[in-house]
């Protein structure tokens, strides 16, 4: 799934293509996405201008005059500026938002996990609404992690992966997170000390701005704007690396299930 480094790599690719481009259609030739596209989505955006592209969380904003389009990669999602003469579409290429320049914002998805929503201007979200604080918020401190994890019997990896808590931490770059900080996922989120929480934070912000610079992770389906893969995955120290040696210590590099999700540690080096 196209976590936060993927969906921040994909709006960094967008944005100077569509970024002061005026909408002038939509093509949906598959409604049936993990919530039905609506139909009136091109009435809403025809005519618009395009003011800035956003992340929030997973989730990318096309801000417009008078809404917002957001955007969810799912599962397998993704977004690809075409050019003229643009390719005719693929099985899974279900929408297409056209710009007056001639490009066009084709959305991919396989699996049809993803989603898109409309959410008039000064006006939030439902889905939007709850989330926590962003990573690299400088407001987000180890303390406040701190306190949240107070009496928690949740393992850390669980909680740090909690949108609620902090948003985009996903499955890999949990797993690579607290490798860094040597803290076992397993470990209760209640039981880890502030030092430790701080130490995380830190490993967090670091393995999520390398995997940015890397253009994300491709395991399996993932591609960016211009249809290149991420290549954070030559970098993963523990995820998917069950059997092989720990990069740091030596040790056997473990694999556990954690909250129905595949977990990477090293035994010897996180406690």
């Amino acid at each position: 799934m196209p976590e936060l480094p993927e969906v921040e790599t994909t709006r960094r690719g967008i944005q100077p293509h569509v970024t002061g481009q005026r909408v002038v259609g939509v093509v949906v030739r598959e409604s049936r996405l993990r919530w039905p596209v609506p139909p009136e989505l091109d009435a809403w955006l025809a005519r618009q201008l395009i003011t800035t592209v956003e992340r929030r969380a997973k989730y990318l904003l096309l801000r417009c005059q008078s809404g917002t389009l957001i955007l969810h990669l799912g599962m397998s999602g993704s977004l690809r500026i075409m050019q003229p003469p643009i390719a005719d579409p693929a099985r899974h290429d279900h929408v297409d938002i056209l710009f007056g320049n001639g490009n066009c914002l084709r959305y991919t998805d396989p699996r049809r996990f993803g989603s898109l929503h409309w959410t008039p201007a000064g006006r939030g979200h439902p889905l939007l609404d709850t989330l926590g604080p962003e990573p690299f918020d400088p407001g987000l401190t180890g303390e406040q992690l701190y306190r949240l994890s107070r009496g928690r019997k949740a393992a850390v990896k669980s909680f740090i992966m909690d949108a609620h808590i902090v948003v985009g931490v996903g499955n890999i770059y949990a797993s690579e997170a607290l490798f860094l900080a040597g803290i076992r996922p397993q470990r209760a989120a209640g039981r880890v000390s502030l030092a430790r929480y701080r130490r995380l934070l830190i490993a967090i912000r670091q393995v999520l701005q390398a995997a940015i610079d890397a253009g994300g992770t491709t395991l399996r389906d993932f591609v960016d704007a211009g249809g290149q893969p991420g290549y954070f995955s030559q970098q993963l120290r523990v995820y998917g690396r069950a059997g092989h040696a720990c990069p740091r210590c030596g040790a056997v590099v473990r694999q556990s299930v954690i909250a129905q999700r595949a977990t990477y540690f090293c035994s010897s080096c996180q406690r």
